[in-house]
């Protein structure tokens, strides 16, 4: 009999329906994100769409904006996806989604609608229609996997890129030490909105990611939540350290771990300590230019001082809270695909 593919990896008879039942007997066993998919090793948006779709589970429907996750998920007639999953074009994932959910408020469902996509189709491309979905007020959660440019098209700046980072578009040369703005404060954007609940989180710190996830999901409303999610290609670190590379994106003050409601912050992660900035530069090749002359010298100072001012801003040095960059490690994995709280690290 023939077969035809319906996921990735997975093989039934043509014309023959696919059972949806699941297989309950191992909850860590299921993942909506499933194995197979055509991400390169160390994928921070992999891990990052993993652990969020894990933890909003198989009854969302998901709407995913052109982009990495997109394609390396979807292979011609293949799918990673375990969950109703939509493609929408790279601008229009949020207006998507508000159809989606009006559709679902009409007929009185109660389904959760969560819209996936990277920086370009969130600080750039679908920053219209992503404003336009926040300000009508629709039940939509809308998480950004923050890769920092364009890599599923040969690693173009976007406006979410670093200063100083050296992409395909921003190269360093002569007259320039690598992209020359400074990266788009996307979440002081949507605090202007008032919604109901933004936060930032990485794939570094789960604790904190599982927290935010599980909050934003029960509110109502228009929620938004931006993941820091290395490249290790575009980033040029290896891929085995992704979540060390992440770490020190929070660690040196570069991307606090914050928490809005209706545009005031509510919460942010503490930093037990401040990491220098040259720790996690020197972790990736797209910043390797600025070592060894004068004015990339310089330009780590500025980068230096734009982790201090957010430092600042947010107190992320005195804060008081216990939620802090040492406590919120820990945490053990437990199971394939599942994770268990509370699990205190060896003193040894």
């Amino acid at each position: 009999m023939p077969f035809r593919r319906t996921q990735i990896g997975v093989q039934r008879p043509a014309g023959k329906r696919r059972s949806l039942a699941l297989d309950k007997r191992d909850k860590f066993r299921f993942n909506v994100l499933t194995s197979g998919h055509r991400a390169c090793s160390g994928c921070g948006e992999a891990m990052a769409a993993r652990m969020v779709t894990d933890l909003i589970g198989p009854g969302a429907i998901y709407i995913n904006a052109t982009g990495c996750l997109q394609v390396f998920t979807t292979h011609n007639e293949q799918s990673a996806w375990q969950a109703p999953w939509l493609h929408s074009v790279f601008a229009n994932a949020a207006a998507v989604a508000s159809g989606v959910e009006a559709a679902l408020s009409a007929r009185g469902k109660d389904t959760p609608v969560v819209v996936q996509a990277g920086d370009g189709g969130t600080f750039d491309i679908g920053l219209q229609c992503l404003s336009g979905m926040i300000e009508r007020g629709h039940n939509v959660l809308f998480v950004c996997y923050d890769n920092e440019a364009y890599m599923n098209t040969g690693v173009q700046r976007s406006s979410s890129t670093p200063h100083a980072v050296r992409t395909t578009t921003s190269p360093p040369g002569r007259l320039s030490e690598g992209k020359h703005h400074l990266k788009k404060d996307v979440l002081s954007i949507m605090a202007a909105h008032q919604l109901p609940y933004a936060a930032t989180a990485t794939v570094a710190y789960f604790p904190d990611l599982k927290a935010k996830v599980e909050k934003a999901i029960k509110i109502k409303g228009p929620r938004f939540l931006q993941v820091l999610s290395p490249c290790p290609l575009g980033w040029n670190h290896d891929a085995a350290q992704t979540i060390e590379v992440s770490r020190l994106a929070v660690e040196t003050g570069l991307f606090p771990l914050v928490e809005l409601e209706h545009g005031s912050v509510t919460s942010v992660m503490r930093l037990a300590q401040q990491r220098p900035i040259e720790d996690y530069l020197k972790l990736q090749g797209r910043f390797k230019h600025l070592f060894g002359s004068q004015n990339g010298a310089t330009e780590i100072r500025h980068l230096q001082a734009l982790a201090d001012a957010r430092i600042q801003r947010y107190g992320l040095l005195d804060a008081e809270t216990e939620w802090t960059t040492d406590t919120s490690t820990q945490v053990q994995r437990h199971g394939r695909g599942g994770y268990a709280q509370g699990m205190k690290r060896s003193s040894t």
